[in-house]
Parts: structure tokens; C-alpha cells; sequence
């Protein structure tokens, strides 16, 4: 299982793009910065979205995708909460601003093909098993276990803020994607609207460890670029306290399995 990392950072700017991860070049995590990430042959390819919420920054490209996707051979299939797709389908694809992809070419037979996702059941999605957990976010979202055939897996937490004690029971990843929203000074913030600070971070990766009686390999994703330099000192400094393999997510960045 090879993870690309293609945006990690929650605004954009040169260099820096909006979430979103590819799995096996086949199955992405998010869809922030996918169009833009990616040339149209490495778009073509893509068959699956996992939406872990509606908010912007996570499913931007799902209309360049889609104005894109004129030039394809298959549809894309886009799974999600129920209320993450309500929101898209009436702000994203609505029609108005551009083309709802969700029913072009035609309402039978669309590009972007909508799919709901239920909490705790397990899909199988392009020969993967993929397991959808909730997570404590300031509007409803989960996370996704991806479990390739090999037996590798992923966690990616999209967005959360602290209190995953019950999301761990259901998990056994051997990498974990979780976030980083902004430095300890503001901590108390990023709890209020559903974030993790470095502290943060550690008191749910010490609860991981206490429940699962190991921590897996750790990417840390959706970085405020104002703060880049903030996280990575205090990421790094929680590595040391905990003794865990921690890296900070970078665009471009590829994780093996």
C-alpha cells in the first residue's frame, strides 16, 4: 500500500495544498487539493472518494474532478455520511455557480456518483475493506480505516478534535494520518472547534497506546501554514516524550506499507 501525500495544509499558498491523500494512485482520502495535485492521467485513474466532511477545504476538487472528467472512460464514485453529501449535493453541486457533476452527464448515469457511507459498517471500495468511525469535529465526520488485501492498514482521522478514546476501540491501524491544526498557545481554540494542538495530540496518542497497547507509525496532517514551523517543534517534542515514529506530512510526501 503506497499513501501519496497530496495537500496537508488547512489554507493554500505556493507549495502548499488543501487535504487530500491517495491511495495505490486508486482510492482518495479527501478531495481539497486532488485536481490540482495530479496530472489527468494520475486523475483517470482515480475511481473512489472518501469524504471525511463537507467543509471546503476537504472537497474543493470534487468540481474540477468532475469538469475534468468530461475527458474520462468511468465515473468516480463519492462515499460519505449522508449529511456530509446533503450539504455538497446543495453548496458544491447545486448547479448554479457550475456544472452538478453529481448528475452530468445524466441523472442516470453521472460522473461523480454519490454513494452514503454508514458509521461502524465495513465497505468493501475498489478491493479495499473500508471502515468508517466517527470522530469529534464542529460538524458531522468520520474517519476511515482502509485495509488493503495485504492485510496494511491506514487510519486518517480528517478532522477531529480530542476525545477518540471510542474511535480507537474500533481501529488497529499500522499508520495513523491525524491532524494538527495549530500550535499549544491556542489550543484552548482548537478544542472549542473540534482541533488538535501538539498537546492535544499527545494526550489522544497516550490514550491510543493505553487502549491498544501499542502507537503505529504517525503522520501529522493539516497544518495552518502560519504555524508550520510552531507544529513541528512541538510535534517533534511529543515524538520524544512518547518515544513514537512521528513525521510532519509534506506535499508530495509518499508513505509505504
Amino acid at each position: 500500500m503506497e499513501i501519496q501525500i497530496l495537500g496537508t495544509h488547512t489554507t493554500e499558498a505556493k507549495g502548499m495544498r488543501l487535504a487530500s491523500f491517495l491511495i495505490d494512485g486508486v482510492v482518495a482520502l479527501d478531495a481539497g487539493g486532488l485536481t490540482s495535485s495530479l496530472s489527468l492521467s494520475e486523475q483517470e485513474k482515480v475511481k473512489a472518494i472518501l469524504l471525511t466532511h463537507h467543509h471546503f477545504d476537504h472537497v474543493r476538487d470534487l468540481v474540477m474532478l468532475g469538469a475534468n472528467g468530461a475527458m474520462f472512460s468511468a465515473p468516480v464514485e463519492v462515499y460519505a455520511l449522508n449529511q456530509t453529501l446533503d450539504i455538497v449535493n446543495s453548496c458544491l453541486l447545486d448547479g448554479r455557480m457550475y456544472v452538478d457533476f453529481s448528475k452530468w452527464p445524466t441523472e442516470e448515469k453521472p460522473f461523480l456518483r454519490l454513494k452514503t457511507i454508514e458509521p461502524f459498517d465495513t465497505t468493501s471500495i475498489e478491493g479495499y475493506e473500508v471502515l468508517a468511525v466517527p470522530v469529534r469535529h464542529s460538524v458531522p465526520a468520520v474517519g476511515y480505516q482502509v485495509t488493503s488485501q495485504g492485510g496494511k492498514s491506514l487510519f486518517y482521522t480528517g478532522d477531529t478534535g480530542p476525545g477518540l478514546s471510542i474511535c480507537w476501540e474500533h481501529i488497529s491501524p499500522q499508520l495513523l494520518m491525524i491532524e494538527v491544526s495549530g500550535c499549544n498557545e491556542v489550543g484552548a481554540f482548537l478544542r472549542s472547534v473540534g482541533h488538535l494542538s501538539a498537546q492535544l495530540l499527545k494526550e489522544e496518542l497516550s490514550q491510543f497506546r493505553q487502549i491498544k497497547g501499542y502507537l503505529p507509525r504517525i503522520v501529522v496532517v493539516h497544518i495552518p501554514p502560519q504555524y508550520q514551523k510552531e507544529v513541528e517543534r512541538e510535534v517533534g517534542d511529543v515524538a520524544q516524550e512518547l518515544g513514537a515514529d512521528i513525521d510532519i506530512a509534506y506535499e508530495g510526501m509518499k508513505v509505504v506499507l
